[in-house]
């Protein structure tokens, strides 16, 4: 499919001031060759207005010589500067077969057990998954919770072992650097052994022990 504007209308004043080829012309404007010749018996876009591809900056002058030279050279359209600029850097939405995406609620409880530190977006953008499946996972509320079991993301195909190495690395030293941002974590000093208190020994109180055999002094009492 070309992608050089109002296409039908191009071929309409090729077909009417060039010596192009059906097949050509077709080619350079993204239609069928029996299009293009139902525009020449004026079957097809009868009232549709020629446009001058040279003039409007999508064909130069030495492509359509040279494809009018030779039949079997197909021209090539102007490539705009500003249209590759306007271009999206935005890379496509990641795709999972529909035979893997059962096994990402795996993946996803995976992460949650294993890497707590890697957020919600981030699973999202790796696993291509939404916030909303995360936490139903999470909160163990998804519909197949029953059957959940975490596994590696790595074993079950979903990613590369680089992509989740660098994502793992990504995310502890973020988490990292939140700690320390915030001051950490405060520990308790440990008090020096000797400084610690000492709980009291235990003695068991006294206790008078009867003699094996009486005597008279115990039973008749002592004369003065």
């Amino acid at each position: 499919m070309s992608d050089i504007l109002m296409p039908k209308a191009t071929a309409v004043w090729l077909v009417d001031n060039t010596s192009l080829t059906f097949d050509q012309i077709a080619d350079f404007c993204g239609l069928h060759p029996l299009e293009v010749r139902g525009i020449a018996d004026g079957d097809v876009s009868r009232d549709i207005r020629g446009v001058d591809p040279i003039t409007g900056g999508q064909l130069t002058r030495e492509e359509l010589d040279k494809a009018e030279a030779s039949e079997g050279y197909r021209m090539k359209a102007v490539v705009s500067r500003h249209a590759e600029l306007l271009k999206s850097n935005k890379p496509a939405p990641k795709y999972t077969p529909v035979s893997r995406r059962q096994d990402r609620p795996d993946a996803i409880a995976w992460f949650v057990r294993n890497h707590p530190e890697v957020t919600d977006a981030q699973i999202a953008k790796l696993l291509g998954t939404t916030k909303s499946t995360i936490e139903s996972v999470r909160n163990r509320t998804h519909w197949n919770s029953a059957n959940i079991k975490p596994v590696d993301p790595v074993t079950l195909g979903l990613v590369g072992q680089l992509a989740l190495d660098d994502l793992v690395r990504k995310a502890a030293d973020k988490k990292a650097k939140d700690d320390a941002k915030n001051g950490g974590a405060s520990l308790q000093p440990l008090q020096p052994l000797d400084s610690e208190p000492q709980e009291p020994e235990f003695v068991p109180e006294a206790r008078e022990r009867p003699s094996a055999e009486p005597t008279a002094e115990s039973v008749f009492g002592r004369r003065d």
